[in-house]
């Protein structure tokens, strides 16, 4: 059967044009390759630190188990015939040894123990990457707020004018939210962070008496966590990480769509940066379309339908999988860079927003003050009771739709044909917003309050060398 060559198969717009190139490199296929072979360093290593293998075959193991021994083309060809890559990887490294350290190579192990920990260490890169691009989304979303905290506008509930609020408020929720998903990906880690090395039924009877000491120190070697209860077949784990990603999409396309309603001709509070041709039309030569909140809501609505996948393969049965491991190794490195592309999309999104505060208060005043609504209400209900308040501003409201009166005169005249005297009425959206600057203050607080990012971790290939 003739090998397709890497770059035929299905042609990813979305990707090609808004794929986040750093988590495009950890999912790639030679960082999956130099994984396996990371994982088949670290298990000889191990062995022969614990006695179960001479050092001097541990270390020609690790020296020919680099990337340049493997051919890409014959790995792949051997994997169509298994179902499975490792075989002809271990193969490969072995025809490279002398016999006696080539019978060393993968001794004990199996193929999921390989490529299980290799997808560890990619999650965990990824963690590391989407924690990032969070804290860069983070601190764009922070300035932003700090600029439009008293900027009055209108909240939005079902889509139509509310009560007032602030640009930057409206933000802080956002901004909320990316605070617990940094809280979510460090206690994920425990979870995905974690070496696998059980053998063929989760018993690591062919690792012998040492097998927990080798687990461990592979662990150690690779910068990972470990286990003595195997989670080969109990794939919560990757379900989390998908997740992860799946639900930091969500969050990002949630302002791209405020941005595409704010932008609409007829609203027009909120643009996307500009420059020459930016979202151009090819025949409306008046057209700057919503690029990049439109790339994020098409990322995150691809994730959405991806992430059905995830309790799909929860289902492995007894002690390996029939098909389900086959979904994880195409659904997580989907979600895992629709991730990264949406955060990196949102960020550029976030740092070159025109806000207009002067078209918000024009649209505060569209349909004669019905936004104060709720103010005036509140302000007459010591005195009448909330329900009898709610009534007469009700009607009060019904009267400036159908009357073009201001919905302060409305009150006003509604409230002295049943010969009650309001008196002055708040009449301006900024008398109004409740904790709306405090809501900033808080969202920012907690955010900067939070550590910056750790070091970056060591590039795969350079993991167990001697």
């Amino acid at each position: 059967m003739t090998i397709p060559p890497q770059d035929t198969g299905p042609f990813s717009m979305l990707l090609r044009i808004a794929g986040d190139t750093d988590l495009l490199r950890i999912w790639s296929t030679r960082t999956s390759i130099e994984g396996w072979l990371a994982f088949e360093r670290a298990l000889a290593l191990s062995q022969a630190d614990e006695g179960e293998m001479p050092g001097q075959d541990a270390a020609s193991i690790a020296a020919a188990a680099t990337f340049g021994t493997i051919d890409e083309n014959e790995l792949w060809a051997t994997a169509r015939t298994v179902g499975y890559p490792i075989l002809g990887l271990v193969r490969q490294i072995a025809r490279a040894l002398p016999p006696q350290p080539a019978g060393r190579v993968h001794f004990g192990a199996t193929t999921q123990d390989v490529m299980d920990t290799a997808l560890a260490l990619q999650m965990s890169r990824s963690l590391d990457a989407l924690d990032n691009a969070i804290f860069e989304l983070g601190n764009a979303l922070g300035e932003q707020i700090d600029a439009h905290r008293t900027t009055v506008m209108a909240a939005r509930t079902h889509g139509q004018q509310a009560v007032p609020t602030t640009f930057g408020a409206t933000l802080a929720t956002l901004l909320g939210q990316l605070t617990r998903h940094r809280a979510r990906l460090a206690s994920a880690r425990p979870h995905i962070e974690v070496v696998s090395l059980y053998g063929a039924g989760g018993t690591s009877a062919a690792l012998g008496p040492a097998a927990a000491k080798v687990r461990r120190r592979v662990a150690e070697l690779l910068g990972l966590g470990h286990s003595d209860v195997p989670w080969h077949v109990e794939r919560d784990g990757p379900a989390e990480f998908g997740w992860l990603c799946a639900t930091i999409t969500g969050g990002c396309a949630k302002l791209a769509r405020n941005v595409i309603d704010l932008s609409r001709t007829e609203v027009g509070e909120v643009h996307e940066k500009f420059s020459t041709h930016r979202g151009a039309s090819s025949t409306m030569p008046q057209k700057i379309n919503p690029i990049s909140s439109e790339m994020v809501v098409g990322l995150s609505a691809t994730a959405s339908a991806l992430s059905s996948a995830l309790t799909r393969f929860q289902e492995a049965g007894h002690e390996r999988s029939a098909g389900e491991w086959q979904v994880e190794w195409h659904v997580l490195p989907q979600l895992a860079v629709l991730a990264g592309s949406a955060l990196a999309e949102t960020v550029d999104l976030v740092a070159g927003l025109r806000v207009d505060p002067e078209r918000m208060r024009q649209n505060l005043r569209l349909d004669g003050g019905l936004v104060l609504a709720e103010s005036l209400m509140m302000h007459l209900a010591p005195a009448l009771g909330q329900a009898a308040a709610h009534d007469l501003v009700y009607d009060a409201a019904q009267r400036t739709r159908r009357d073009g009166l201001p919905l302060t005169d409305a009150v006003t005249a509604t409230a002295r044909e049943r010969g009650i005297e309001v008196g002055d009425l708040p009449a301006e959206a900024a008398e109004y917003l409740g904790e709306a600057t405090q809501i900033c203050s808080s969202a920012v607080e907690s955010w900067r309050a939070l550590p910056r990012p750790a070091a970056p971790r060591p590039a795969l290939s350079t993991l167990a060398l001697v």
